[in-house]
């Protein structure tokens, strides 16, 4: 089991983030690549001034007409995405980890806040299954990845949940925590996990077309 533990933490992890930053770096350049070669014109209408006001319109939560229709999905959506990327990051033991790996530190959540951010997480997930199982215009566009989805994101929160608690057996969560967040972290540039990337060009390019071509509100 330590042989185990020392891979994961070892190879296992710096492999994951090579790959994580390697094809964060090849989806970029190749979205680059395909607008120069194949519609460059968006260049010329690009604007910093309606992309920012898109982009801060679209991580406020109801500030959009379709957060507003959606008031449910909305809390959710923001709650996950939070929690998703604070709680990892404000968590003390992995900031110990940071700590002693590069000796750079920064403030914690406390323990208490930082389990309910994880089942918010959890449940979260739970919420978006459901949603894509009963909901007919959903389930139209879901494919079996988007379930693998699901699981790849909410398995290191359960397996952390699980170790933190010491539920079952102590170092096989914890061994299934840490690979399940590397697997999470290589899988973000090749699949749909990778909107967290290319979200902000999109949303850049969706606001300069409306705000300063069609003089139009993309919210």
């Amino acid at each position: 089991m330590h042989d185990v533990y020392s891979f994961v933490t070892g190879p296992m992890a710096w492999l994951a983030f090579l790959v994580f930053l390697g094809g964060s770096l090849f989806k970029l350049g190749r979205m680059f690549y395909l607008v120069a070669k194949k519609e460059r014109f968006i260049f010329t209408y690009m604007s910093w001034k309606y992309s920012f006001r898109s982009i801060l319109h679209w991580i406020t939560p109801f500030a959009t007409t379709i957060w507003k229709k959606h008031p449910v999905l909305t809390i959710v959506t923001f709650v996950f995405h939070f929690c998703l990327i604070a709680a990892p990051l404000f968590l003390l033991s992995h900031i110990i980890l940071w700590d002693e790996a590069w000796n750079v530190s920064w403030w914690s959540f406390p323990d208490a806040l930082a389990d309910i951010m994880t089942l918010a997480v959890i449940f979260s997930c739970l919420f978006f299954l459901v949603r894509r199982i009963r909901q007919p215009e959903v389930r139209f566009v879901t494919s079996a990845s988007d379930y693998v989805i699901l699981a790849i994101v909410a398995m290191p929160f359960l397996t952390g949940f699980f170790a933190y608690h010491q539920w079952f057996d102590y170092k096989v969560s914890l061994i299934l925590h840490i690979l399940s967040g590397e697997i999470m972290l290589a899988a973000i540039p090749f699949t749909r996990l990778s909107h967290m990337i290319l979200s902000p060009f999109t949303r850049a390019y969706m606001g300069s077309e409306f705000g300063g071509v069609r003089n139009v509100k993309d919210w």
